[in-house]
């Protein structure tokens, strides 16, 4: 339904505008009604049987006091049938230091809670992803934010004016707040109770996150071709873009004259519809990139919903015990493996390198728009961003290979739980080899061209890709063991410049490869229409892969060259 509906709106005549609103309406709500749930139920806690035997041990004692029968025997009459259990609560109270990530001094992570109870076991990714899906959420919510100012500027008394299409965006943006606000702050929430209304309700807001995506997708490949359409001969021509200049005329016949002009009416115009417009490229990645975040942790949140695995949380409560009992009976209290703190021994030439290729690719980007807004000069302008990236996926090949060969001395421990990490870096990939395979495929067929430059770095970037997504997945799983380990860091430079690289690779992508005229190949090559579509469906994915390799590198450079303690 997500893809037919806003598909079958903008191809057929038939369908009016905003027909099918209501089923978005529907999925925000429904999303936002199941979220209001689980926090009206994680915020009502169940005491533990660990505090409720101390209560009522404390009520033993207060009326023997009242009587006058205290006695050291009743005592410890009382407290023998409180068992184990209560040890925690005659236990010092151990520091915030001391306390896992995820527990609350406030009791939120430490009772039982009557539906869905946060434990040390499950985890759905890093701060930085996390803060990363903020971010995208921000973008996803201004780009929501002009789509409802749009409506104000839509002429009364045509088919256009739909009090839906004000209202719609809206809904959107409190739904991507609340979802944003509830992925931020339970990253390590298990539900053990109401598992039918949990698994139904998340299962929902997958499918909401990944509409949401669909949606956006095909309304802004919409909304570009409409940018190439002649109204007045039922034409799409490259240069009825304003910021074009191209000469060729591009016909297109049946296969999709009657939807540009049946939705040519409802195109973006006046100051919103033009702001929308300019900025889409932009944020309409960031709400592609933030669904498919929400979707993953989402999808991985359903898998955990199931019985409370008892073994392990006593498991792990034990040894949270044996740790508080140690800081009373030394005194001292020992920092939590989890204290954050960054070493960056073994990691400045990497950083540095890596900075002088950013900065090498920054004026790269800024010599390529000043020689695009020349007509003249933009042949050359396309050659020397493909210069730079090829130069840039070239580096960070021989990068990849080389850390490859040096982390292999590090521990591999496949036991370790990464498959949120896997889900997002393979699902974003796939964007970045749709694009370099239908560029491949152009850059193959244009030889006689003297584009052979195009053919080189389309296949370098996809070697890249490959090689640092097994790189990643691989050394992910590493970790030192030896004390000789530690101090050599082995691959730790390369992997700082990688980092530093993907950001150069990220900039290159969201800035340049978005607009039309970097790639006039493929353009003439596919045709308006098709290179349209595999543009936006591949690029916001190629981006979040570049974002996603930077989160997944810095976990190795953080977490790989130190040895933990046992305790967690």
């Amino acid at each position: 339904m997500g893809i037919a509906f806003p598909m079958a709106e903008v191809i057929s005549t038939y369908i009016p505008p905003s027909f099918y609103e209501g089923f978005y309406l529907y999925l925000y709500f429904g999303s936002m009604l199941f979220l209001m749930c689980m926090y009206a139920t994680v915020l009502r806690p169940k005491p533990t049987s660990a505090n409720a035997n101390a209560a009522k041990k404390k009520s033993k004692r207060r009326q023997r006091r009242n009587s006058g029968t205290d006695s050291p025997q009743s005592d410890t009459e009382g407290g023998s049938s409180v068992g184990s259990s209560s040890s925690a609560a005659s236990s010092p109270t151990p520091t915030a230091a001391d306390e896992p990530p995820g527990s609350s001094r406030s009791g939120k992570a430490t009772t039982e809670i009557s539906a869905f109870t946060p434990t040390r076991q499950a985890h759905y990714g890093s701060f930085y992803l996390r803060m990363g899906a903020v971010a995208f959420g921000i973008g996803s919510m201004i780009y929501s934010g002009l789509e409802f100012g749009q409506y104000f500027e839509l002429e009364r008394n045509t088919k256009c004016h739909n009090v839906l299409l004000a209202l719609t965006p809206a809904t959107r943006m409190a739904f991507i707040f609340i979802q944003m606000y509830f992925i931020f702050l339970n990253n390590e929430l298990r539900v053990y109770r109401s598992r039918l209304i949990a698994r139904f309700g998340l299962m929902h807001m997958i499918g909401t996150n990944l509409s949401v995506w669909l949606n956006v997708l095909i309304q802004e490949t919409k909304h570009e071709i409409l940018l190439f359409y002649n109204p007045e001969n039922n034409t799409l021509a490259l240069n009825a873009h304003p910021k074009q200049q191209h000469k060729a005329m591009l016909h297109r016949v049946a296969r999709g004259l009657k939807g540009p002009h049946h939705i040519y009416e409802c195109r973006r115009t006046n100051i919103m519809g033009s702001l929308v417009q300019d900025a889409s490229p932009f944020l309409f990645p960031c709400t592609i990139e933030y669904s498919l975040i929400c979707a993953a942790i989402l999808y991985v949140m359903w898998k955990n919903v199931g019985p409370k695995p008892e073994q392990a949380v006593r498991d792990s409560d034990q040894q949270h015990q044996q740790h508080i009992h140690a800081v009373s009976h030394t005194g001292s209290i020992r920092r939590s493996p989890h204290h954050y703190s960054v070493d960056c021994a073994r990691a400045h030439k990497g950083l540095f390198v890596g900075i002088l290729a950013l900065v090498l690719t920054i004026i790269s980007l800024i010599l390529f728009f000043v020689l695009i807004s020349r007509p003249e000069l933009k042949a050359l302008a396309v050659m020397e961003v493909n210069v730079c990236e090829l130069a840039l996926y070239f580096a960070a090949t021989v990068a990849t290979l080389l850390g490859m060969l040096q982390v292999r001395e590090l521990r591999y421990d496949g036991s370790r739980n990464l498959e949120l990490d896997n889900i997002l870096l393979i699902a974003a990939q796939t964007g970045m080899f749709i694009y370099s395979t239908f560029t491949v495929i152009g850059g193959h067929f244009t030889m006689e061209k003297n584009n052979a430059l195009l053919l080189i770095t389309a296949v370098a970037s996809l070697t890249q890709t490959i090689c640092q997504t097994m790189f990643i997945l691989d050394a992910s799983r590493r970790s030192c063991t030896t004390a000789r380990q530690i101090r050599r860091k082995p691959g730790r430079q390369l992997v700082t410049f990688l980092l530093v690289a993907n950001l150069a690779m990220w900039a290159v992508n969201t800035l340049e490869k978005s607009r039309a005229e970097s790639h006039p190949v493929q353009l003439h090559f596919y045709g308006l229409w098709a290179w349209t579509i595999i543009t936006h469906v591949s690029m916001p994915l190629a981006i979040f892969y570049r974002f996603h390799s930077t989160v997944c590198l810095f976990d190795v450079w953080k977490r790989a060259y130190k040895i933990k303690p046992v305790y967690m």
